[in-house]
């Protein structure tokens, strides 16, 4: 059994270059950890209807799905509003997120405008925040937390332990190769009668294919394989005796 896992990452001074994302390779590499694979990740903006949509079509889909940013309760936050409009629900004081914003000010006064960093869709439970206890909320394998990385981070961590444990694979024991192949027919084109035949032959495989340019110039091809020791070392050696006999100049990648 497998899941596909995606993310959305929200935020218009991210698309707009006066913030870089934190999430996308931390995210990557908390799912590398424990065996899995982030398939896809989608940027935008803080635009209401464009979300609503997007969560529409990844609920739809039945991808297990972490999406940071747009939480808050400030005016240009519409995570919220937009699973709310995505789901056909109103927006409600969530009665354990409350219990949590009284933890959290315990010695303050829980203002309207606190109530609403609580206030989410109808039906969904809260995802906790061991930062400062202001909660997340999740609803269809769908994580939605700040956008603030040491926030974020710990809470989706959390909710790959506690959901999806029985998904993780071993990580010891993988083995990953590769050539760097050079030469007038080291181009993925050309190739790619061989790749799909390693792919048909060794499905439990992961093949990949980088090139590389200087200028406008073909570099080197990467191409290699991983997984299972036994068979990344039997695939390698078929695709080392196929480019020989074509002629492609290959070395071992460091």
């Amino acid at each position: 059994m497998s899941r596909t896992f995606g993310a959305v990452i929200i935020g218009d001074e991210i698309l707009s270059g006066k913030r870089q994302d934190k999430h996308f390779a931390k995210i990557a590499e908390m799912l590398g950890k424990r065996g899995l694979l982030l398939s896809w990740v989608e940027y935008l903006g803080d635009d209401r209807a464009r979300l609503a949509t997007t969560f529409k079509r990844t609920m739809a889909a039945g991808d297990v799905v972490f999406s940071c940013g747009g939480i808050g309760n400030t005016p240009d936050d519409h995570t919220r509003q937009a699973v709310a409009a995505a789901l056909g629900v109103g927006l409600e004081l969530h009665p354990d997120g409350f219990e949590e914003l009284k933890v959290r000010f315990a010695s303050e006064e829980i203002t309207e405008q606190r109530k609403q960093l609580v206030t989410f869709p109808a039906g969904v439970e809260i995802l906790p925040n061991p930062f400062n206890r202001i909660p997340g909320f999740m609803i269809h394998e769908h994580y939605f937390v700040p956008g603030f990385p040491q926030m974020a981070h710990p809470m989706i961590e959390w909710a790959l332990d506690r959901f999806y444990a029985d998904f993780f694979q071993p990580v010891d024991g993988k083995l990953e190769k590769a050539f760097l192949l050079t030469g007038p027919n080291a181009y993925e084109s050309a190739l790619l009668d061989l790749m799909e035949r390693i792919v048909d032959e060794y499905p439990t495989l992961r093949l990949f294919s980088l090139p590389s340019l200087n200028g406008t110039e073909r570099r080197h091809l990467e191409l290699g394989v991983e997984g299972e020791p036994a068979l990344v070392e039997k695939a390698m050696e078929e695709i080392r005796l196929e480019i020989e006999r074509r002629g492609i100049h290959w070395t071992w990648r460091p």
